[in-house]
């Protein structure tokens, strides 16, 4: 698992460590805990499917119920086959002469395990707080991981009904599990979008990856995803922020509005949860902003935005056109701009 670009195993094991386990649990509550979210994500599949009625033909995408460790080491695996074209490009250095030029192998090797302790350290932070992800790189056709100790932490701290958070978190989860198996050439479509752009990152861009954090460590700003600056990146990024703003607000909606019919106290539930986001701590908030998470929070906002005004403007069916095929997906502009979609779709 390692390169000589980052140390993965490295990188994993630290992102372990630095995660933690979690809340302190017998081993009787955990199994509990654990059997009650693969009921949930079972129960959510067929909640999604009347809801959105999508269907997936094949479903062969499991789910998995982890802890933070094993989250880190799905994340760590899968960035490493993302990262293949670049480290490709990494293998050798050009000259001024344009002659490529291999760095020292001591060199190679104390790179790879600074950028991995770079790596780690970003993983370790989000596996204490990630509560589900459905991992579309996982063969053969993704997973769905829920991390059941953030889960139980979360709703300790909400104050929130155990049972009905957990089925909550589950509906979220499960729809995007949904998404990618019965919209199949989605994930083929990720995977482009991912290896374009990769294949435009250069040395630079990863050497400025330190620079940046220990940037926002000194609270001066600036997200990893501002290294990624050229035009042709910025079209791959917009690309890609269409498709997550339109599958997180997707998502969103539809855990917000089944859940009245299951779960009593979903209103506050989402109250809680929202008023938790906002009450972040200094080091939370500089960490979001370095991993560019204040983006996804607009991407839940938006993206549910746009889902809600086209479902009252045609209906789920021909909203569901929006998977159809790629031509359909949302660009950025028009998440901001529902309508413009509804006409350029349905005409």
């Amino acid at each position: 698992m390692a390169t000589d670009t980052v140390d993965w195993e490295f990188a994993a094991r630290l992102g372990a460590r630095i995660g933690g386990d979690g809340p302190v649990t017998t081993a009787g509550d955990a199994a509990e805990v654990v059997a009650e979210l693969r009921a949930d994500a079972a129960r959510s599949t067929g909640l999604v499917r009347d809801f959105t009625g999508l269907v997936a033909a094949h479903d062969d995408a499991p789910v998995l119920v982890v802890g933070r460790g094993d989250w880190v080491r799905a994340n760590a695996d899968g960035f490493s086959k993302i990262m293949e074209p670049v480290a490709a490009q990494l293998a050798g250095r050009r000259d001024d002469g344009g002659t490529k030029r291999p760095a020292p192998r001591w060199a190679r090797l104390v790179g790879s395990r600074v950028t991995g302790a770079e790596v780690g350290l970003l993983l370790g932070f989000l596996s204490s707080k990630v509560l589900g992800q459905f991992d579309p790189f996982a063969e053969p056709a993704g997973r769905l991981m829920l991390v059941a100790p953030n889960i139980v932490h979360v709703e300790n701290e909400l104050g929130v009904h155990p049972h009905d958070f957990r089925l909550w978190v589950c509906l979220h989860e499960e729809t995007h599990r949904v998404q990618f198996t019965a919209v199949p050439w989605m994930r083929e479509h990720l995977f482009a979008q991912v290896e374009e752009l990769a294949n435009t990152i250069q040395p630079r861009m990863l050497d400025d990856l330190g620079a940046r954090i220990a940037q926002v460590a000194r609270g001066e700003g600036g997200s990893i995803q501002e290294i990624l600056s050229t035009p042709e990146q910025r079209v791959i990024l917009d690309r890609v922020t269409g498709l997550m703003s339109l599958l997180e607000g997707h998502a969103d909606v539809v855990m917000d509005d089944v859940g009245p019919s299951v779960i009593p106290t979903v209103r506050h539930i989402r109250s809680r949860f929202d008023k938790r986001r906002e009450g972040m701590g200094t080091l939370d908030r500089m960490l979001r902003r370095l991993l560019g998470l204040d983006a996804k929070m607009a991407q839940y906002r938006d993206g549910a935005i746009f889902v809600r005004h086209v479902l009252d403007r045609v209906g789920m069916d021909d909203f569901n056109a929006v998977f159809a095929s790629s031509e359909n997906l949302p660009s950025k502009e028009e998440i901001a701009d529902p309508d413009a979609w509804v006409a350029r779709v349905h005409g």
